[in-house]
This record gives structure tokens, sequence and C-alpha cells, in this order.
């Protein structure tokens, strides 16, 4: 296993938890983004962990820019990074230090952008890092809440180092958290619990999806589907995704394919992604639009 340590509470707390249940079978990353001059002496306070503990670390620098959208840059850059240490190593997952109250704040904000099933779902015990080095994605503390993870490195004696970004209120994340945290109608645990139900529920869509995906024919220029009455939409949605993804269509926004199957809906032909669909003869029919001359 690669382990993601970045010198924080939640991730040095997960460190010493493996180094308690499976001392001989992990390696610990530690990402330098390179734009804090900061970053580089907290790299060191977690090598020098590792190090009294006899386990293998590493330090990833990266020299990333500043500018817009840094954190949803930060994090793109992070996972290429360790994806990459974690194959050159060998090893067969990552591992994160993601817990309950992250998940409560994915919530809320998914929740702000009125996102559907599987985004509300929010994140997974399990997925795979983004970006073309997929690799495993383990998230082992999805049931923990922050101070208990705290507790857990105060306990070991460690002073743990805080990203100044996590008190910048520009960040989303932050105005949301501040808000979780200074209401007591909030429980996190049941924003986890309640995403681990919609996990539940997008997994039942899916298996569903792929029961109806049998019936779709494809004859080597496109598919053909005989749609069932009165589909939900939820299940013709993740049909055509799979439509989609067979002719090797970019999808696109959730909201393209929303109206895409509503035009189909309607009798009417409908193209997204360069995919036409015809529903005119009865089953729809889907191909590739002959590109422009």
């Amino acid at each position: 296993m690669g382990l993601a340590v970045s010198g924080g509470a939640d991730s040095l707390a997960l460190l010493l938890l493996f180094h308690e249940v499976a001392p001989r079978n992990f390696c610990v990353a530690t990402v330098d983004h390179g734009l804090r001059p900061e970053a580089a002496d907290e790299a060191a306070m977690v090598a020098d962990v590792c190090k009294a503990r006899d386990i293998s670390h590493t330090t990833l620098t990266l020299a990333l820019p500043k500018g817009s959208a840094v954190q949803e840059r930060a994090r793109l850059a992070r996972y290429a990074a360790l994806a990459g240490w974690a194959r050159g190593q060998g090893l067969a997952a990552l591992v994160t230090a993601h817990h309950a109250d992250d998940q409560a704040e994915t919530m809320v904000m998914r929740l702000n952008r009125g996102a559907g099933l599987r985004g509300l779902a929010g994140m997974r015990s399990r997925s795979a890092t983004p970006g073309d080095l997929a690799l495993p994605l383990l998230r082992p503390l999805l049931s923990w809440r922050r101070a208990d993870l705290a507790a857990v490195v105060a306990a070991a004696g460690i002073g743990a180092v805080e990203d100044p970004s996590n008190r910048d209120h520009r960040y989303e994340r932050v105005r949301v958290r501040d808000a979780l945290t200074s209401n007591q109608v909030f429980d996190a645990n049941g924003f986890a619990n309640s995403a681990a139900h919609l996990a539940d529920a997008d997994a039942a869509l899916d298996w569903a999806a792929q029961q109806l995906w049998r019936d779709v024919v494809f004859d080597g220029q496109g598919f053909t589907w005989n749609v069932p009455s009165e589909l939900p939409q939820a299940l013709g949605l993740r049909v055509l995704e799979h439509v989609l993804n067979g002719l090797e269509a970019h999808m696109g926004r959730g909201s393209d394919v929303v109206r895409w199957l509503e035009a189909l809906s309607a009798g009417r032909v409908a193209t997204l992604a360069g995919i036409k669909g015809d529903p005119r003869k009865g089953p729809w029919r889907f191909t590739r639009v002959p590109p422009h001359r």
C-alpha cells in the first residue's frame, strides 16, 4: 500500500494507525506542490516520523504555478504524482485519510450545486485515482471524525502542521467547513451514513442499467435499443452513458445527457458529442455523425 501523508493531523493519524496494524506492509509519500516555502520543512517532518518507525518515505516535489483554480489543479497534480510513484514502487493501491467531516463537506458542496445521486453519494471507500495512471484509491477512515484523528496524533506526541489554505475563506470548502462546525444542528456522522446509503443506491442503479444494457444490440455501425415503456429517467441516463462510452464519445455534463434523453423520449432526433440518436422507427438507433467535409 502507498499512503499519502501531508503532515496534517488526518494523514499523520492514518500513518500511525497503519503502523499499528500493518507495520511492514506500506510505504509513505508526501507531495510538495511548490506553492509554499514551508512545504519542504513539512515533508521533512513526515520523513523524520517515518524514519523513527523504519517506514519507507518519499517526497514528491512539484512545480505547480500559482493562478486560478489552484486547489483543483493541485489535487489533480498530486494524484498524478502519487499514482506514478505508487506504480513505480509496485504498490497495489493508494490510501488517503479522508474522513467523516470531509465527507460531510463534500456532500454540502455538491448539494449546493444540485448534484444527482452519483454526486451525493460522496467519496467512496474504494474508487480510482483521477487521470491516465488510474490506481485503486482507498479511504479507510470515512467513519472517523476529524477530532478523533487529531487525538491519535496528540497521543503519539507528534506536532501536526496545518496548511494555511485550510483557513482561507476564498475557498468553498473552508466556508462550508466553518458553517458545519459553527452550528450544532449538523452531524458529520449523519452525512457520512447518508453518503454510504446513497452509494448503495447508486450501485443498485448501475446494476439495473447493466441488465438493460444486455438488450442493446451493436451491429458494427451503432447501437439499437428497444426502450422499455415507462423507463425511469435515472436508468435511461445510465444506458445513454453506456452508449456514449461504447461509441467512444466524450460524455460531457450530466445536464447535456438529461436533455438528450428528454428529446429522444419526445420522439425527436437529437445529437450529443457526435452521436446521433434516432427514436422515430420504434427502437432507438445510435450512430456516429459523419465528420464535416
